[in-house]
């Protein structure tokens, strides 16, 4: 709950006095520009619908939605603000000793919570980044699914209304998409961001400082926001994104690696920050941002690959029919995608 009351605005600096506000990872500019690096870098084997200008675009600005759904009420307020990170501590626990590590985080959100709860700790101090992450991915999984049924059936129906309900259903479908990989973009995004992946998530806090490193409520949001604004350009951002790497790619096994790696990156930062590495003008400041923006972007690619290419083996609708025996020609969707009633 310490980290949903910080005394920061997103896109720029406040006074100490001014009313707490919540911190959007990376701002609108960081998600925007993740969202677009990792849309424009995918490969010629993903539908061509997603390739387009206007795809690319849409996505920049659905990048941003977990952040703009905010302010919503509650339940959906509490619920969802704290999928946006997952506090570690120096040894790589969950919030404190007490805490699981990744690799440990069992398989449900609500094994989650209960196991975190035993051991005396909160999930709205805690977060939950790593199940967003997963669940989106999952889900884009069924979108990406639905599509190549769609758009197999659609080629190949004969039946005139059938085919265009296939075409409006597919229509849809790319909508649909679109908003799901701007969802997932925007939780992967935040996961490059330290911040998010720490307990030392605005300024060091209350721990043990041998460093002397600073303890501003500002950190979070100068660096995320304002600095990031000024400093993040996408050429350098697509520059920076790492090569692409789906091979055997598994949801639990990528995020763990991920984010251990962002975590990783928590000390670089406060050092950096000590040594007016974030002033302006200051090109390590710039450097530190652009490889983060582009850890980001260059995740998001491959996850939205992985789930693509994954979809190929799935099953949808019900009665279930597999995807690859419709694109096949070997199976009809049609009750299992319009429904027997």
């Amino acid at each position: 709950m310490k980290r949903l009351a910080i005394a920061a605005a997103a896109l720029a600096l406040v006074a100490v006095a001014a009313p707490a506000v919540q911190v959007d990872a990376w701002g609108n500019t960081g998600h925007r520009l993740i969202g677009v690096a990792a849309m424009r870098g995918l490969p010629d084997d993903v539908p061509a619908f997603l390739k387009t200008p206007g795809a690319i675009a849409d996505v920049g600005e659905l990048a941003r939605e977990p952040d703009r759904w905010k302010g919503a009420g509650q339940p959906h307020d509490r619920e969802r603000d704290t999928a946006h990170f997952i506090d570690l501590d120096d040894n790589g626990h969950v919030f404190d000793q007490r805490g699981m590590t990744l690799a440990e985080l069992p398989r449900l959100k609500s094994e989650y919570d209960a196991a975190l709860t035993r051991a005396g700790l909160d999930v709205d101090d805690a977060g939950y980044l790593p199940y967003a992450m997963i669940d989106a991915w999952q889900n884009l999984g069924r979108d990406f699914a639905y599509w190549r049924v769609l758009n197999a059936a659609e080629k190949r129906e004969t039946n005139l209304e059938r085919q265009a309900w296939y075409r409006a259903d597919r229509i849809r479908r790319e909508a649909l998409i679109l908003r799901d990989i701007g969802v997932m973009g925007h939780y992967v995004g935040d996961g490059s961001q330290p911040h998010h992946t720490t307990i030392h998530f605005n300024g060091w806090g209350d721990f043990p400082n041998p460093e002397g490193f600073t303890n501003s409520r500002q950190t979070h949001a100068a660096f995320e926001g304002a600095f990031t604004g000024r400093v993040a350009r996408l050429d350098a951002i697509e520059a920076a994104m790492p090569a692409s790497n789906v091979e055997g790619f598994d949801p639990k096994a990528r995020m763990t690696t991920y984010l251990t790696t962002t975590v990783g990156t928590v000390v670089p930062f406060y050092r950096l920050e000590k040594a007016g590495g974030f002033a302006e003008g200051d090109a390590r400041g710039a450097a530190f941002a652009t490889e983060r923006l582009g850890a980001g972007a260059g995740e998001l690619r491959d996850w939205i690959i992985a789930s693509w290419r994954a979809s190929a083996t799935a099953q949808i609708g019900w009665p279930a029919v597999k995807v690859a025996e419709v694109e096949a020609g070997t199976a009809d969707p049609w009750i299992a995608m319009v429904g027997e009633d």
